[in-house]
């Protein structure tokens, strides 16, 4: 079966569509229950879910908004099964929300922010340019400013975020974040994975990333 992916409203989640995202993300580390997960459709705006024929297979809380006047596609919780077709519903994930994107903020630019635990959450942003956080790369002013206006739009309490390596320390909990695993780890770059080196995942930390959907890539998904 085809992979495919839809996006609409929150408000349209059904009940036993909540239970398929609980159940999909007790088998990974998250183990994010119903309520919680409820909780996520009245603080966002958009939700895809990806479907391999009728198994779901990954979903993520999403917004579309302008920030200080900047389009902006932001991803909240999200979470990918891990299973053999991974990058697949990861890729299907993001293109979904890129042309809601292009539907939305026509001829520009888009900002693409999320949170990550794991170096191959940066798989969701192959298609950004100027990615941010990124190896060898010293952020400017206004590139931290960034981060600082994602961590405060995600929730980030005053002190639990540093601005010059883009990390968030957690409270003990899993963090709300694009859950996403490589298919192939060995592969990531070990420059990537370094990214990650000060991340105490046990405590819930995590990184703030993100990069631009250029108005030129998003035309082609129109």
């Amino acid at each position: 079966m085809a992979i495919q992916a839809t996006t609409k409203d929150c408000t349209a989640l059904s009940d036993s569509e909540l239970s398929e995202m609980a159940d999909l993300c007790a088998e990974g580390p998250s183990r994010f229950e119903v309520g919680l997960l409820s909780k996520q459709a009245e603080a966002w705006v958009l939700v895809t879910l990806v479907r391999d024929g009728n198994p779901l297979k990954g979903f993520a809380f999403a917004t579309l908004e302008r920030i200080g006047g900047t389009p902006a596609v932001l991803v909240g919780l999200a979470s990918i099964k891990r299973t053999a077709k991974r990058d697949a519903v990861l890729r299907a994930m993001m293109m979904d929300l890129y042309r809601r994107a292009v539907l939305a903020f026509p001829d520009e630019d888009v900002l693409v922010g999320t949170r990550f635990t794991n170096p191959g959450g940066f798989e969701a942003f192959k298609s950004l340019t100027d990615v941010i956080p990124r190896p060898d790369h010293k952020a400017t002013g206004e590139e931290r400013a960034w981060g600082r206006r994602l961590a405060k739009r995600f929730g980030i309490e005053n002190g639990s975020y540093n601005d010059r390596d883009f990390t968030t320390i957690g409270d003990n909990t899993f963090p709300l974040v694009l859950d996403h695993e490589s298919l192939k780890p060995e592969a990531v770059d070990p420059s990537v994975e370094a990214l990650f080196g000060q991340l105490d995942t046990k405590r819930g930390d995590s990184l703030i990333a993100f990069g631009w959907a250029m108005a030129e890539f998003l035309a082609k998904l129109a």
